[in-house]
């Protein structure tokens, strides 16, 4: 399989990291409120360079069946988040679908937009049949941006993780590829 990125949508570039991205990166990973329901984070420099430089060794294996991607805004070549698709059940054709994006790019339709742009490669090219993201309960910006791309809450994990020292209930979402057809 080619690589079938980069992803120009109509305001975003979804591309490979690079070295020089580490402080768009850091900007938004050091942020409290943008990991506050997800298990990394707040990042100091160290670790966000530790980060950035691990992902850039692994960015060079293809294929591969994780891919990170820079989403990049293309009106002023700023990073302002990331994007995440991974396989997690190869046999039955499930991959898992994540985001985080800077504080100051919430609520513009920054992270449906390039969600929306993994999901196509997913199923046409990589042939998955199914495609899960998963939230915390009380992270209504992630839930709501999973169900403006026509996923479906498939479930409601009552206390199933243990995350910064408390139990957390779990959303899960999923579209089918015949779904995904339809939108």
């Amino acid at each position: 399989m080619e690589r079938w990125f980069p992803i120009e949508t109509k305001r975003l570039l979804l591309r490979e990291f690079t070295a020089t991205d580490e402080a768009d990166i850091h900007e938004y990973a050091s942020d409290p409120l943008v990991p506050q329901y997800d298990c990394w984070g707040p990042n100091t420099r160290e670790q966000t360079h530790e980060r950035l430089s691990k992902g850039l060794i692994k960015q060079q294996d293809w294929p591969r069946d994780d891919v990170t991607l820079a989403v990049e805004l293309l009106e002023a070549g700023k990073l302002i988040g990331s994007v995440r698709l991974w396989v997690v059940d190869d046999a039955n054709g499930t991959a898992e679908l994540g985001y985080s994006f800077n504080r100051s790019y919430w609520n513009r339709g920054f992270a449906t937009e390039a969600a929306r742009a993994l999901l196509d490669p997913a199923f046409r090219i990589m042939k998955m049949h199914r495609v899960c993201a998963t939230c915390d309960t009380r992270n209504v910006g992630s839930w709501r941006v999973m169900e403006k791309l026509g996923m479906r809450r498939e479930a409601h994990f009552v206390r199933d993780k243990l995350q910064r020292g408390e139990w957390r209930d779990t959303f899960l979402y999923a579209v089918l590829q015949d779904e995904w057809r339809l939108t």
